[in-house]
């Protein structure tokens, strides 16, 4: 929907609930500058309606004759919203599908990598979701007594069918008849802010660790690692593994600060975690993340910096606690039609791939991770090209770990190369080819080779 389309679609909502109630039947200006309050008008947008010499007092007994039951408020940045009295609704979502051919290297004993991410195992092929499983987004937000305040819900539903076996709807593929995809509600939080105050989030919502990794992903869009693509479940893995760690959803409790200079500082208490391959736990403190943000412009270049970090002491049952934690920092600069990122993460009993996997040896000895990815994107018209390298690395605990565990990752890394083209303002265009190795501390090596072409739709 164009600019056009969209001031004219305001201004129909504006004149609707003007001439549908007899209790805001004073202004069509009050209404409007309820609209540009919720952000649903920008600031240019709110004065030209101002100044536009057709729009009718409230008490007109009809609207112009392009008002009519398709007019809709479009809301900035994305999604459909309608102004239901004091409350702002907005809808978004996406859907993608990719297919994907992954070559794995022949199983054999030297190709055994415990935590490596390349295939091992014949050719397959795939119609599978990628990186991100579908969405749809549904929010609430108004004004109440100064405090401008939000419910948010997240569904992701997949397209492929998932066995509900280990992982819940992110589990398992299980390609068969008569089954059903995942549907994992990802996102279920509250908002409550003020300017000046700043914003506090209660919920299940992406972490705060890793998160500015996985969002400046470009696999973030297509597929990256296939992982299981002989019985693909709800995602692939992207750079997961290969690069950084999964940021994950997690319930918390995080106050961001408002904007001061470009600088923009979050903080939260988490829920703990336990360990994913260590003993048992039982852990009696919260997690806590951190992460400032600088964003900025200097003449033509556009800069976005971060570092945020991670800790979380866990309880073992019947063996010595440990405290996990680490940091992540890095750089988005775009210049003209490029845009580069570089990002590097470093941990202590943090694990590999995702949080707190492979994190220990077993006896609650830490073993430290760390990893980068380099990126880069260019876009030409409708056209983008972009490709990137990144690596995890996962050191053993102490020796004993080396001699109990030879065959544990020592590095999973992959090249990714790109193409996009912009269909049109929903419709994205992807096609990708990504190799992807794992090693591990004995010389025990596996690569694999895949690609990937399908479309990403979002509104």
């Amino acid at each position: 929907m164009g600019r056009k389309m969209f001031l004219r679609g305001a201004c129909a909502a504006v004149l609707l609930a003007a001439t549908a109630s007899p209790a805001m039947a004073g202004s069509s200006a009050e209404l409007l500058k309820r609209l540009h309050e919720k952000g649903i008008l920008t600031d240019d947008e709110y004065q030209q309606l101002l100044k536009q010499d057709d729009v009718p007092s409230a008490s007109a007994a009809s609207g112009p004759s392009w008002v009519d039951d398709k007019s809709i408020v479009r809301v900035n940045g994305s999604g459909l919203g309608l102004q239901v009295g004091d409350i702002a609704l907005k809808i978004s979502g996406s859907v993608n599908g990719f297919y994907v051919h992954d070559n794995g290297d022949n199983p054999g004993p030297t190709r055994t990598v415990v935590g490596g991410v390349a295939t091992v195992g014949s050719n397959s092929s795939a119609i599978r979701n990628g990186l991100l499983p579908g969405f749809l987004k549904i929010e609430a937000s108004t004004t109440l007594d100064g405090w401008d305040v939000g419910a948010h819900f997240g569904i992701y539903p997949g397209i492929n069918s998932v066995s509900y076996v280990g992982g819940g709807a992110n589990s398992g593929g299980n390609p068969r008849a008569l089954q059903t995809s995942g549907i994992d509600f990802r996102q279920t939080f509250l908002t409550f802010g003020r300017k000046g105050f700043g914003e506090v989030k209660i919920g299940r919502d992406i972490g705060l660790y890793g998160s500015e990794q996985i969002l400046n992903d470009i696999t973030l869009l297509s597929s990256g690692t296939p992982a299981g693509n002989v019985a693909p479940s709800n995602t692939t893995l992207g750079r997961i593994g290969t690069g950084y760690i999964y940021t994950d959803f997690q319930p918390q409790i995080t106050y961001t600060t408002p904007s001061l200079a470009g600088f923009q500082a979050s903080v939260g208490i988490f829920e703990p975690l336990s360990s994913l391959t260590g003993p048992a736990e039982s852990n009696k403190q919260p997690g806590f993340q951190a992460k400032l943000v600088y964003d900025g412009k200097l003449g033509g270049v556009a800069t976005r910096l971060w570092l945020a970090g991670i800790t979380q002491k866990h309880n073992v049952v019947g063996g010595p606690d440990y405290t996990g934690s680490g940091f992540d920092t890095g750089a988005k600069v775009t210049v003209g039609p490029v845009t580069l990122v570089g990002t590097y993460y470093d941990g202590s009993g943090l694990g590999t791939t995702a949080l707190n996997l492979f994190d220990t040896d077993g006896l609650g000895n830490k073993r430290d991770s760390h990893g980068f990815y380099l990126q880069g994107l260019a876009t030409f018209g409708k056209v983008s090209v972009a490709g990137s390298y990144g690596e995890s690395n996962l050191d053993y605990a102490n020796l004993a770990d080396a001699v109990a565990n030879p065959a544990l990752v020592d590095k999973n890394s992959s090249w990714v190369g790109q193409v996009r083209y912009g269909l049109n303002s929903w419709v994205t265009l992807i096609s990708e080819y990504v190799h992807t190795r794992s090693k591990a501390h004995n010389g025990n090596k596996a690569s694999s080779n895949a690609i990937a072409s399908g479309a990403i739709l979002f509104f």
